[in-house]
């Protein structure tokens, strides 16, 4: 007789869906621990729709569809309500996955009783072996409601191959979304991920609960996945990524997070660099800055922020006006 799984893997849209075929597959072909498998699709377009359902139909796993674009967190939500394993994988529609990904994450949460567990991550292709994130930290400054929260992404953009000392394994402060095991007890006992963080902070606001409660996170750099970033950005996928950065969302989330644990309301300044990510969706906008060194992309980034926001208010006017 076989024995239940223990693990569910989680697939939620991230900031586009070009990459979801390259996702999954790479999920599908490289997963050889026993697991379920629940993937959601937040409105993808109707070629990426399709492909998702049929896979679902030739694997067996569950696919659970809106017709409206999902905040990541709703999306994980949704997901976990159908979990009922030890375990929860939560992995971003954009990441592709290397053999062998689950188990040295498994290990050590088993061998070191970690709440949370995560890889090391890339940025970009694969084979480029460019870090995003070897675990990360924080630190605090002063007192609650005006204190300093600082992150730190752990030998963020340095090749693999270019490192003095192989990675070990440890403990962290946090780890993120692209890619993180969970216990669900865990989860079950924090309660729901907070909706209202929109689009950023979700992993930070996770972790810090865990430490909280007494938990640790940890780093495990025998598992190894990669986060594709943009550009290039396919056309079907540019509302999704610029709804998924605005400003809207962006400022809902940083004052959520902010208040949550006591920062100060500078840190809400961070949506600069969601403005930054925006760009990518306009690439001429991206081309045309580039022409005039980072003084250019930094005046042009002032004036795109300017303009979407009177855009913004212009069009919350003529929603208030067709209620009236």
């Amino acid at each position: 007789m076989t024995a239940a799984p223990q693990l569910t893997i989680v697939v939620t849209p991230r900031e586009q869906f070009g990459i979801a075929e390259r996702s999954l597959e790479s999920i599908l072909e490289h997963t050889s621990v026993p697991h379920r498998l629940i993937y959601v699709d937040g409105n993808s377009p109707p070629p990426v729709a399709d492909y998702l359902r049929g896979r679902a139909r030739e694997r067996g796993f569950m696919l659970l569809r809106s017709d409206s674009y999902l905040t990541p967190n709703h999306a994980r939500n949704w997901a976990f309500s159908h979990v009922d394993t030890d375990y929860v994988m939560f992995v971003d529609n954009d990441v592709v996955v290397t053999p062998g990904w689950v188990e040295p994450l498994l290990r050590r949460m088993e061998e070191d009783d970690a709440w949370a567990v995560g890889p090391l991550y890339f940025e970009g292709q694969p084979e480029e072996q460019i870090i995003h994130m070897a675990g990360g930290v924080y630190e605090w400054e002063g007192e609650a409601p005006r204190r300093a929260f600082h992150t730190g992404h752990l030998l963020q953009k340095t090749r693999l191959p270019d490192l003095d000392q192989p990675l070990t394994a440890g403990p962290c402060s946090f780890v993120e979304f692209h890619c993180m095991l969970v216990r669900r007890e865990v989860l079950a006992r924090l309660g729901p991920l907070d909706e209202e963080l929109m689009n950023t902070r979700e992993h930070l606001d996770l972790c810090l609960a865990i430490e909280s409660e007494g938990g640790t996170v940890w780093f495990e750099p025998e598992s190894v996945v990669s986060y594709i970033t943009p550009p290039p950005l396919r056309p079907f996928d540019r509302e999704y990524f610029a709804l998924r950065w605005s400003e809207g969302w962006t400022l809902r989330s940083l004052r959520r997070f902010r208040r949550k644990h006591g920062i100060a309301p500078e840190y809400e300044k961070r949506a600069v660099v969601s403005a930054a990510r925006r760009l990518v969706a306009y690439p001429l906008v991206t081309r045309f800055a580039s022409w005039f060194g980072a003084w250019g992309e930094r005046r042009l980034l002032g004036l795109f922020m300017m303009f979407e926001r009177f855009g913004n208010r212009l069009r919350h006017r003529e929603k208030a006006g067709s209620r009236t």
